[in-house]
């Protein structure tokens, strides 16, 4: 598990730990701008160009507030994750939800919403609510935190709680860290029924977490099979 730490230049430097015993760390959870996300191997070249990037802010604002809140290392999903590598992309998928978990702190990051006097309504219509793998992000912290595009806190998970339950139906004991194979099957998938991924194959990977299962990712094997795959691996 790769995570950062803020360099004593300012930049960033990625640091390899044991998956199962890391150090204290936040994490980020937010939506992703098609050619703004800085990449792993951007991260490592250190190249000027992934600083003009939107990302390169997130990723800034993950590691400050983390520094703030006395965590030396921090983990976004876009630049900890060596993803030409299939092997480890599948690892990582595969082991998300625990890495959530298993987080001090998490950042939700909104880029569509605006700390404004009426940021309640951006707030209920923000993209991240829309996403396949937000569910998992918002379920699995004990500790999720939510900021607006300017890096304001807006409330947590549990200040803003009847809110959530209203947008995303997920029910309040699920919020609260419920078990989650208290839920049925069906009321677990309906969770996330509405919700969009970019590939096809990760709205049946997104839920891996959600149901405590683990199983090898097949990109180009098409929805209807990942979504088999899942049932039989939950079954």
């Amino acid at each position: 598990m790769r995570l950062l730490k803020r360099s004593p230049n300012g930049g960033f430097e990625l640091n390899l730990f044991n998956a199962g015993d890391p150090p204290p760390y936040a994490i980020l959870s937010h939506t992703w701008t098609e050619g703004q996300e800085v990449t792993y191997n951007e991260l490592v070249a250190g190249t000027r160009k992934d600083k003009n990037k939107a990302g390169y802010g997130k990723i800034r604002f993950c590691v400050d507030k983390a520094a703030q809140d006395g965590l030396e290392y921090s983990w976004v999903d876009t630049c900890c994750i060596d993803k030409s590598t299939s092997d480890e992309l599948s690892t990582a998928i595969n082991s998300m939800f625990r890495w959530y978990q298993r987080a001090s702190k998490c950042y939700v990051y909104l880029s569509d919403v605006q700390c404004r006097i009426t940021w309640i309504d951006a707030f209920r219509r923000s993209i991240w609510f829309t996403r396949g793998w937000t569910l998992q992000e918002l379920i699995a912290p004990p500790t999720v935190e939510f900021f607006s595009k300017e890096g304001k806190r807006l409330g947590s998970k549990i200040s803003l709680e009847p809110e959530i339950y209203k947008i995303t139906k997920v029910p309040i004991g699920a919020l609260r860290g419920q078990c989650l194979s208290e839920f049925s099957v069906d009321e677990r998938i309906s969770w996330a029924t509405k919700r969009k991924t970019t590939v096809k194959e990760d709205k049946a990977y997104c839920l891996l977490g959600i149901f405590g299962v683990f199983m090898p990712l097949i990109y180009g094997e098409g929805e209807a099979y990942a979504t088999l795959r899942l049932r039989e691996e939950i079954q």
